[in-house]
């Protein structure tokens, strides 16, 4: 059954992904776009895309600028991830405010994650899936970020394997908001 719940960070939502299991496996439905809008997630998908990850690795915090900025909704259908997402909209209530859960294969919760948000996560196990279902396509020259360790939160990791990109990214402190 689908269930969607706000998240602290104002428009952000947590979804319940409906899981089937039987003797052969497990079937997980992913999108719904009648059931999300009647949920308040006014969502069209463009792109969808995944990424592999081993234990301990960071990988954030992204997003894109406008014209080319979008929402996403976020699963783990593989291992599992700690999931982090930063409200970057400075009319926002919850400007500069993250918010964090663990999204794995087991737990079957996804996030939707609205335009104006930074997005990145942590690997927890080996070879994790993180799957993105995204309303706009990608565009290089609009693929940007916050560094990971200016969010004041807490990853729990001594040392995390994590790209020079991401490294080189601009502080949230630093960083002037475009949304």
């Amino acid at each position: 059954m689908w269930k969607v719940e706000d998240l602290p960070l104002k428009d952000a939502k947590l979804i319940t992904l409906p899981a089937f299991a039987d003797t052969r496996g497990t079937f997980v439905k992913t999108y719904h776009e009648t059931i999300l809008k009647e949920a308040g997630v006014d969502f069209h998908l463009k792109e969808s895309y995944f990424s592999l990850s081993k234990r301990d690795v960071i990988r954030g915090m992204h997003f894109q600028l406008p014209p080319h900025h979008h929402s996403k909704i976020v699963f783990c259908p593989q291992g599992a991830i700690l999931d982090v997402i930063v409200d970057l909209r400075k009319s926002s209530p919850t400007y500069g405010q993250h918010y964090a859960h663990e999204l794995s294969a087991e737990n079957h919760l996804a996030y939707f994650i609205p335009e104006g948000f930074a997005h990145g996560f942590k690997s927890l196990t080996n070879d994790a899936i993180t799957y993105y279902l995204v309303s706009s396509e990608y565009s290089q020259t609009h693929d940007t970020g916050i560094r990971y360790d200016s969010i004041k939160f807490d990853w729990e990791v001594d040392k995390p394997i994590i790209s020079e990109r991401d490294l080189s990214f601009t502080a949230l402190h630093d960083w002037e908001s475009v949304f």
